[in-house]
């Protein structure tokens, strides 16, 4: 089964990234918006347990999270991806280093802080629209205190396995 850690912002957030999403995402209807923290990865019922169990503690240990949207941004010219920027606050960076020590992640990319928007644009389409966005003003700033061990179902879609809140021990 496939599995990915991920922060979920507020509605307000989600509900503007889905403004864009609903034109620009092709998995808008499979996942909320959402900042991921640890991308898919396979794991069996056995090792979720574990996994689990990893992050109960991981998230005892720190605190909860300020979470500053502030630009929209874009990954091209290695990927046609459109995102909502969010400051990489030591809070954020030491979440994802201790998720990175205890599950061995291999990052395919370095950990920049995002909502995902677009994906999977046209070179003319990604020029477009990231010109128009980023003129745009964007000012989020909120503070998290959870974040969601989600599974794939069969259709794609996203679901979330377990909660965990933040800062429980901190």
């Amino acid at each position: 089964m496939k599995f990915g850690i991920v922060i979920f912002p507020s509605k307000r957030i989600q509900d503007y990234a889905n403004s864009f999403r609903k034109r620009y995402d092709p998995n808008y209807a499979l996942i909320p918006p959402h900042l991921t923290l640890k991308s898919g990865f396979d794991a069996t019922e056995e090792q979720i347990r574990e996994i689990a169990g990893k992050l109960d503690d991981i998230s005892r240990k720190h605190v909860p999270v300020r979470l500053n949207v502030y630009k929209f941004s874009s990954f091209s010219p290695v990927n046609n991806v459109i995102y909502l920027k969010a400051e990489p606050t030591e809070e954020l960076d030491n979440l994802h280093q201790d998720l990175g020590a205890a599950f061995d992640i291999d990052q395919e990319y370095n950990f920049v802080p995002h909502i995902t928007i677009g994906q999977n644009l046209s070179d003319d389409e990604h020029s477009d629209v990231f010109g128009t966005l980023r003129m745009t003003d964007v000012k989020f700033e909120e503070t998290v205190d959870r974040i969601h061990l989600l599974y794939q179902l069969e259709n794609g879609s996203w679901t979330v396995f377990e909660t965990f809140r933040l800062g429980k021990d901190a």
